[in-house]
């Protein structure tokens, strides 16, 4: 049963970081369509996604200590190994700030299930607030950082 229990959340976070959401654009690299949610960064792909935390499932929340709430925001990385999508721990830092200039703090936090990877991290968030997100990635075994750059607006009404 446990394992069981484990699997749905890992599917769960699993589809939240394929998922890309409304107001989202990749503008780092150049390459990346407007709306992707992942971006090929040479030998690996950096999924990303944000929402407000209260689309996460209960169960999902309880287990990795997630407050859901229509005002607060949740960024989720993952980076995959591309060709065999093998998950990949890196240094993940993330600098976000709203359309005003005003720095939000969003510390990243790993989760490691099974072969699951991912990085996750929550900030307040006002209706119809729009949040850049700047994500600094540097995968294990990899010398220099890559940005990834992204935009999404919340709304909480």
């Amino acid at each position: 049963m446990k394992d069981l229990k484990i699997t749905i959340i890992l599917s769960s976070l699993a589809l939240l970081g394929a998922c890309g959401s409304a107001g989202e654009e990749a503008t780092v690299p150049e390459a990346e369509p407007a709306g992707a949610s992942s971006v090929d960064i040479g030998d690996h792909i950096v999924h990303y996604s944000a929402q407000s935390t209260d689309q996460l499932p209960p169960e999902v929340a309880r287990t990795y200590n997630i407050v859901r709430s229509k005002n607060r925001a949740m960024l989720n990385v993952s980076i995959l190994e591309e060709g065999s999508n093998t998950p990949v721990a890196a240094d993940v830092v993330v600098k976000t700030v709203n359309l005003t200039g005003q720095l939000k703090n969003v510390t990243m936090r790993m989760i490691q299930e099974q072969e699951a990877i991912y990085y996750i991290g929550e900030t307040p968030v006002a209706n119809q607030e729009t949040l850049i997100f700047d994500i600094s990635v540097r995968p294990d075994g990899v010398e220099k950082a890559t940005d990834v750059r992204f935009k999404r607006q919340f709304y909480t009404n």
